[in-house]
């Protein structure tokens, strides 16, 4: 027979018809059928994964330095300069989030060792200790001025044991609402050490960021009463009701960070501390934790730690 040419438009329908033909081919005789797309890769997650931090939008890494173990005392044990090095060590790693507390010792060094990193890739928290200062302003003030930065990321009113808080801490609350108004801070929340205080902080619509206590130990963490420290024998309590407020916290966009993962240095077994990391790992509520290292090989061993959980969990 003799052969017609073919038009360039004929010539590109056939191709096309060829091609499909192949695929559908290739599909039916892999068992994935024709219409499979091939599975994408998880995303692998890290310690210096940069999350937001519930609704405010904010960013922090997965795992934050602490800077109050015992009062700070700890992170200051070998010295100011020693605290800045640390600091700066934490930020190589790709920890971004550093928490420390006008109560702590390292509230009036944050500043100094800070100095030098990209103020817009931190974030910073810190806490109001005390309700009765006279000029709630100035107090949120001078931590701006503590930490040679024009704002703050997030102030918390700080460790509230009891229902009824919210009256009592009034005046603080209007003030650091106004300080976000101002953008001396972006984000306002609160810590608890009770379930009572922990409820009413979610029933309030003023709380944009949850400190929250939690490890599957029960070890310092909320109990229907406040609970009293003492040293390391601390009373075991039911992690069950934590989890639930968890939940109601997510289900209303705030952003919730886990503390004492390590059960305020209670946990002093490898065993202890990954099961706990393996616990907070797990929990989809929590944005962030944050946890209190003394040195840098306690940030190596935290680092290397997450990580491999959060591998063993993609």
């Amino acid at each position: 027979m003799k052969n017609e040419p073919i038009s360039r438009r004929q010539f590109l329908e056939q191709t096309a018809l060829a091609a499909g033909a192949m695929a559908l081919a290739t599909g039916c005789a892999s068992g994935t059928g024709p219409t499979t797309q091939p599975a994408m890769a998880a995303v692998k997650r890290t310690a210096a994964d940069q999350v937001t931090l519930g609704g405010t939008g904010l960013k922090l890494s997965r795992l934050g330095l602490g800077c109050g173990s015992n009062n700070g005392t700890v992170q200051l044990a070998a010295g100011n300069e020693a605290f800045t090095k640390l600091v700066h060590y934490a930020y190589d790693q790709g920890i971004t989030y550093f928490d420390t507390s006008k109560s702590y010792r390292t509230f009036n060094q944050i500043g100094a060792a800070i100095k030098g990193l990209p103020r817009e890739k931190l974030f910073i928290m810190s806490k109001l200790a005390d309700q009765q200062v006279a000029d709630v302003q100035a107090e949120i003030d001078s931590h701006r001025k503590a930490f040679n930065t024009d704002y703050v990321d997030c102030v918390l009113i700080h460790c509230t044991y009891k229902a009824g808080w919210t009256t009592e801490w009034k005046r603080s609350m209007d003030a650091l609402s106004a300080a976000v108004d101002k953008k001396w801070i972006r984000a306002q929340g609160v810590s608890c050490h009770s379930l009572p205080a922990l409820r009413e902080s979610i029933v309030s619509d003023w709380t944009q960021v949850h400190l929250v206590r939690v490890n599957p130990q029960g070890i310092r963490i909320d109990a229907e009463e406040q609970v009293q420290w003492t040293g390391d024998n601390s009373p075991v309590y039911d992690v069950a009701p934590v989890l639930a407020e968890l939940k109601n916290m997510k289900a209303k966009n705030r952003g919730v960070i886990g503390m004492k993962i390590f059960g305020n240095g209670e946990f002093k077994t490898d065993a202890d501390r990954e099961k706990s990391m393996r616990f907070a790992m797990a929990l989809p509520e929590l944005d962030a934790v944050v946890i209190g290292f003394k040195d840098t090989d306690e940030i190596d061993k935290g680092v290397k730690l997450m990580n491999r959980v959060l591998a063993a969990t993609v």
